[in-house]
């Protein structure tokens, strides 16, 4: 059974961006623009990994990552974002990894195959 992610991102382009680079890497991947309660997101969905931007219209990233943690501590939670200095911000580090986005997924891609390595998932 393939790997599901959640994409959360409120960009439309980027969400089709990931999808469209993550799928051919054999994921299954379901986005949300982050404005529907995450926790239910994430139940409905049973994601593998989340892949989640900080800076989000309706609501912070990290606050997101920190109602994730509280319910599930082990789900994987990369960030991503266009900003490098929120890697230094004390909430990021319940992350499983911190990615400043690119057009080029490589770094992204290699982040997603080492943390669900790390967490067993594949």
């Amino acid at each position: 059974m393939p790997v599901k992610i959640l994409v959360v991102d409120d960009e439309p382009h980027l969400r089709m961006l990931y999808q469209e680079e993550l799928q051919p890497e054999g994921y299954t991947v379901v986005t949300s623009d982050g404005q529907e309660p995450i926790m239910a997101v994430i139940k409905r969905e049973s994601p593998d990994l989340v892949l989640l931007d900080i800076k989000l219209a309706h609501v912070s990233g990290l606050d997101l990552l920190q109602s994730i943690r509280a319910e599930n501590s082990l789900l994987p939670v990369i960030l991503s974002t266009a900003y490098d200095s929120f890697q230094y911000d004390l909430k990021s580090i319940a992350a499983d990894a911190y990615c400043v986005k690119s057009v080029d997924l490589t770094i992204l891609k290699d982040a997603i195959r080492s943390v669900l390595a790390k967490k067993g998932v594949v």
